[in-house]
């Protein structure tokens, strides 16, 4: 099939064929999850950062996504009733906002984005990388479901460097617990070969991916790496990586970003294509994902495209080089689970952000501080005034969270876009510095 622009209804939003096809996938994973219980499937509950996959499939069990129930609860505008009803439950208002929309899910029946009961999971996998609201949220999820629960503890990267220690640690917990609990919960016999093979298509997904979002280094950009990068990262970061489905997925995207790259074409917008590339932006911290749409109209009508983000490398930062490597199998699933970028330190962000500010000719570093997210918030003025004294480019905060509409301030946003984008404009000019 040849890629091109669909056009999606209702709302008469515009979607690259890449999009629909990401959206199908989605759905028919969520109509397998939800299918479980009558097909006798079993589940595994596990996140986005450290998500393992391929051998999550080696026991025959189905991948749940808490994260990304929440994230689909905001795309639909539901997230804001689950949270008050968490709350309500006596969930404290700092309390990350996916966390309380899916303890609000659950309360209100635990009903996915296909209108159908999720199913109680199996097993809690919770690959450790970082984000300590995940040992909270899985404490919750014990309670709630009292299924077994795997804790893979990964080091964190303070110094930024994978030692053999690190790895050897890790194997090892593979090879004494999560393999071990994994074979008794599902009644499959762990065949590390199945591991392999996955881990194979993995590899070959992954860098389709990486020469996707490197796109972005060109002249005009033909993907937005940070909105359009939401749906080009579903995928691999969730239940399709390892897959046929996702090697397709990739190869499909490719030769859609191909065409306007081809074409000088940028990226496509919900409103048709990007029109002139006026700004380019890198971009810190997740996006809003309760009025998602609008939040990005407000950039590509300034004629801003983000050309990196450091958010779409939460589940994986393969452009710094790492692949899942079949002839490692557990040492590659360890070193996947050590470089994610919740795992890397500080100063390992504000070294990314600071190469992709350089590598992609950018304008400037914005940061999206999400109130409720204490893994991504935490230090970034350090980062934001770090990466501004290293570029000589100009940065500048704006601030929503993730999944809960109180805190989207539409016009609060859009002032700080456009005095941002003035700011840019300055810069250029050598009327004035970075405030």
């Amino acid at each position: 099939m040849k890629p091109s622009i669909v056009k999606a209804q209702p709302a008469d939003v515009l979607k690259d064929a890449s999009m629909i096809k990401q959206k199908q996938m989605m759905a028919a994973h969520y109509d397998r999850l939800t299918s479980a219980p009558q097909t006798g499937e079993k589940v595994a509950s596990t996140f986005v950062p450290g998500n393992l996959n391929e051998l999550i499939m080696c026991f025959d069990l189905v991948n749940n996504l808490p994260e990304v129930n929440a994230i689909q609860s905001g795309l639909r505008k539901q997230s804001g009733q689950y949270i008050m009803e968490a709350e309500r439950a006596g969930h404290s208002e700092d309390v990350c906002t996916y966390v309380k929309s899916d303890i609000g899910m659950m309360m209100k029946g635990n009903i996915g984005p296909n209108g159908k009961e999720l199913p109680k999971p199996d097993v809690l996998l919770l690959s450790y990388t970082g984000c300590f609201t995940f040992l909270k949220w899985f404490e919750l999820l014990r309670e709630q479901y009292k299924c077994p629960t795997i804790f893979l503890q990964t080091p964190y990267m303070a110094d930024g460097k994978v030692t053999p220690n690190m790895i050897q640690y890790m194997v090892k917990q593979f090879k004494e617990t999560v393999i071990p609990t994994l074979e008794e919960v599902s009644g499959v016999k762990f065949d590390i070969d199945r591991l392999r093979e996955y881990l194979k298509k993995s590899a070959q997904a992954e860098d389709d991916l990486v020469y996707i979002l490197q796109t972005g280094k060109n002249k005009p950009s033909p993907i937005d790496a940070y909105f359009g990068g939401i749906y080009y990262i579903g995928p691999i970061f969730g239940a399709f990586r390892g897959t046929d489905d996702a090697i397709d997925y990739y190869k499909f995207l490719r030769e859609e970003v191909d065409e306007r790259l081809l074409k000088g074409l940028g990226p496509v917008t919900p409103d048709g294509p990007m029109g002139e590339e006026k700004y380019r932006l890198v971009v810190e911290g997740p996006p809003n994902y309760t009025s998602f749409r609008q939040f990005w109209k407000m950039f590509y009508e300034e004629g801003a495209t983000v050309v990196a983000s450091s958010y779409t490398k939460v589940g994986g930062t393969y452009d710094y080089g790492f692949r899942h490597d079949p002839d490692r199998p557990l040492e590659s699933l360890a070193e996947y689970c050590l470089g994610v970028y919740t795992n890397r330190s500080l100063p390992m962000r504000i070294d990314m952000l600071t190469d992709y500010i350089n590598e992609y000719e950018a304008d400037g570093l914005l940061i999206n501080s999400i109130k409720s997210c204490n893994s991504f918030s935490a230090g970034q003025l350090l980062i934001m005034r770090e990466v501004e004294k290293r570029t000589g480019k100009p940065a500048a905060f704006v601030e929503t969270d993730l999944v809960d509409p109180r805190y989207f301030s539409a016009a609060n946003v859009k002032n700080r876009l456009e005095s941002y984008f003035q700011m840019v404009e300055q810069k250029r000019s050598g009327k004035g510095v970075a405030a």
